[in-house]
């Protein structure tokens, strides 16, 4: 299992070594289902395991035919455990009822580096584009999009929607808290928190009206009024406080986007 701070993949990391006959899929906490396919360009990462079901492990977004963003930290642990022939992805609303695809290959940041934080945490998967065929890809930023948001205090009250299959929000009762489950993609909305050079911080925190993300929805996408500002990087261990994303408008992400065809502003 991984620790946290590799992100929001500790629940799922233990569901892959565990035989079971069933998607362990989940969602957003504190959100709503997507079962009007809004986000269709959203998709899940799943791994087969030896007996040939599927555990959903991260969340990405088309951004180019065939070129499926996600974060690095998602990738490259695939790679370290040999399990790049076994991934897969799914443009699917409902986990139960997935339609799942094949995979060319899984494209790490080559800067990449676990043991930082926050640092190059962008990857692309890369499959067939005929098999999206009709889907349309998330918008990106142009460089410095949120530094000029906030210079103009354009971020204090901006509503920023995260999308994922990650797990929801923990229930408390009867025995120890477990976090929920549910097949469907699932969106929350979630408000600013604060920002660095490389990292954007939003607010998850239920009793302000906000939801976000957990475990599962690594490297899926972050929308600001449309446009996919960055990819969600981890948080707090319950899943309630912050939301922890790593952007996307910056010179450095752009860059490694460019060389797989995805048009940047």
């Amino acid at each position: 299992m991984l620790e946290r701070r590799t992100g929001r993949l500790a629940a799922v990391v233990a569901a892959l070594v565990a035989l079971l006959v069933a998607v362990p899929a989940g969602a957003i906490t504190y959100g709503t289902e997507d079962r009007g396919n809004t986000y269709s360009n959203v998709g899940s990462i799943l791994v087969q395991r030896a007996n040939g079901t599927y555990a959903q492990f991260c969340t990405g977004t088309l951004v180019a035919p065939g070129v499926f963003l996600t974060a690095s930290h998602c990738t490259s642990y695939l790679e370290e455990q040999g399990l790049e022939a076994r991934t897969h992805i799914t443009f699917s609303p409902n986990l139960d009822d997935a339609k799942i695809l094949p995979t060319l290959d899984l494209v790490t940041h080559p800067s990449y580096d676990p043991h930082q934080i926050y640092r190059y945490d962008v990857a692309v998967v890369l499959f067939d584009p005929s098999l999206a065929a009709g889907l349309e890809p998330a918008q990106l930023p142009r460089v410095g999009y949120l530094d000029e948001l906030r210079a103009k205090n354009g971020l204090r009250d901006a509503t920023f929607t995260a999308v994922g299959y990650g797990t929801l929000e923990r229930t408390v009762g009867g025995g120890p808290p477990v976090f929920g489950e549910s097949p469907w993609r699932s969106y929350a909305t979630s408000s600013f928190n604060s920002m660095s050079k490389d990292v954007l911080r939003l607010s998850q925190n239920p009793t302000r009206g906000d939801g976000g993300t957990c475990y599962g929805d690594s490297g899926g996408p972050n929308f600001l009024a449309g446009v996919l500002v960055a990819v969600t990087a981890t948080g707090d261990v319950p899943c309630r406080s912050t939301n922890v994303d790593y952007r996307l408008d910056t010179q450095l992400v752009h860059a490694f986007l460019s060389q797989f065809g995805v048009a940047l502003p």
